[in-house]
């Protein structure tokens, strides 16, 4: 059975990629109510997983991620985009006339502001999870509550769906990440059956510097999938780039990556994998 770290509680959409990255397997979950305490379970414990948001196709990118996962030294062994779908649920007895608040995480709650924005009577609450928000009214039985979520945690619970499909963007879909410790990883993916590499470097503050990285990924034929800059602390006009590449031939991917290291500070390979599917 794979033992895998989540940030949310059974019933999230980290539970939900889990489960569809592994399809058919056993999972252990163990639920964090942090991304931080993710990364702190999984270096209790090397043999833990860890899936993990990066990505939004409509809130972008979770910034503060890529610093906690290039800070915890793990690996990324695979990926899965999931399509969001957010259902408007509450307690089984409770229809909209008793409805006077919204629970939810707030990016889901801004995933679903089209909709809330028709009820504008209602009080939004944000919370730290999805499922967590539907969990909290069953078992407080709060009366006029209502929470917005994966439509799975309506069974969970004995819930009542109000409404489906409440999302603004029906191509809304997010990115997560399957992490583990290094010595993990060996077992998990072999690098030359990989078609796509996260790495992260920084790059001096002068003219130029990064079209000339751009450059020699585009001689060696290597995909630019995402390209994510986040501001050093402390270090003025100075960046960490965080890439995402595509490729079909490895060989011409690791050239690449050794003619741009000499033009780079701190680069850095964040993991070597299949790209990943996704889940409609």
């Amino acid at each position: 059975m794979r033992r895998i770290a989540i940030q949310g509680q059974v019933g999230s959409f980290h539970d939900v990629a889990a489960h569809c990255f592994f399809e058919g397997e056993e999972l252990e979950l163990v639920c964090c109510n942090t991304f931080e305490e993710v990364f702190k379970e999984m270096k209790a414990d090397s043999n833990l997983l860890g899936v993990y948001a990066i990505e939004n196709t409509i809130a972008g990118s979770l910034l503060h991620n890529y610093e906690l996962m290039r800070d915890s030294g793990m690996q990324i062994v695979g990926e899965h985009k999931l399509r969001i779908k957010h259902s408007l649920m509450c307690l089984p007895d409770e229809d909209w006339k008793d409805i006077t608040e919204v629970n939810s995480h707030p990016v889901a709650l801004m995933q679903c502001r089209e909709f809330l924005s028709k009820h504008d009577d209602l009080k939004i609450v944000e919370t730290d999870d999805t499922a967590g928000s539907a969990k909290r009214i069953f078992e407080k039985q709060l009366k006029g509550h209502a929470a917005i979520c994966h439509k799975s945690v309506a069974d969970m619970y004995g819930m009542k769906i109000l409404e489906e499909g409440i999302e603004t963007n029906k191509h809304n879909f997010t990115r997560f990440l399957v992490l583990c410790d290094p010595w993990l990883a060996e077992s998990m993916v072999n690098p030359r059956k990989s078609n796509k590499a996260s790495i992260v470097f920084s790059l001096p503050h002068s003219e130029g510097s990064l079209s000339q990285v751009l450059s020699i990924f585009s001689f060696y034929k290597i995909n630019l999938t995402k390209i994510q800059s986040l501001p050093i602390i402390g270090r003025e006009w100075e960046y960490m780039f965080y890439v995402d590449v595509t490729y079909d031939d490895y060989t011409r991917y690791r050239q690449s990556i050794d003619a741009v290291r000499p033009l780079t500070k701190q680069l850095k390979i964040l993991g070597e994998y299949i790209e990943g599917k996704s889940t409609i």
